[in-house]
């Protein structure tokens, strides 16, 4: 498995990927993928056998993106990387691909001194939950999107020195 940046030519397996976990994530389509993509600091693809089985975007601070829950997070802290999706094909997943998604994101995220991301409560995704846990993300709040999703704004201190909201 490769991790490397991402290209244009893997964005019909994103798209893809996206909408087998659309449930979890927000929809995506090339327009919206080409602007989260121009807004972003880092994004990563794990290819297999010349095939994209799992991708990540992560949008800094201080970025016109509309996401609701960046604004969230932009209201509150002055400097984080957004960690706006992060999606790994079903038959690869419980193979470390996301720990290296997210050691790769946390690793750029180090100039920021923060990672922040979201889960989802509703519809509940506990494994995303537990894995956020056991890597040190804390729960700074949530925000529901209607009545059939809310999330758990999540956060992670990469220094020591750094504690809430700025």
């Amino acid at each position: 498995m490769e991790l490397r940046d991402l290209t244009r030519t893997g964005w019909p397996q994103m798209l893809a990927l996206n909408l087998a976990s659309v449930r979890e994530l927000s929809p995506l389509d090339e327009q919206r993928l080409e602007w989260i993509l121009s807004l972003a600091h880092r994004s990563l693809a794990v290819e297999h056998e010349g095939e994209v089985v799992a991708f990540a975007l992560a949008i800094a601070s201080g970025t016109p993106c509309d996401s609701p829950n960046y604004r969230w997070f932009a209201t509150r802290f002055e400097r984080f990387l957004y960690l706006d999706r992060i999606v790994v094909a079903a038959p690869f997943r419980r193979r470390g691909i996301a720990t290296r998604l997210y050691d790769a994101m946390e690793s750029a995220a180090d100039s920021f001194d923060r990672m922040v991301c979201d889960v989802n409560l509703l519809p509940p995704n506990q494994a995303s939950l537990a894995f956020h846990a056991a890597r040190g993300y804390r729960e700074v709040g949530r925000f529901t999107h209607g009545p059939e999703k809310v999330v758990a704004l999540l956060s992670k201190e990469l220094r020591s020195d750094v504690g809430g909201p700025v």
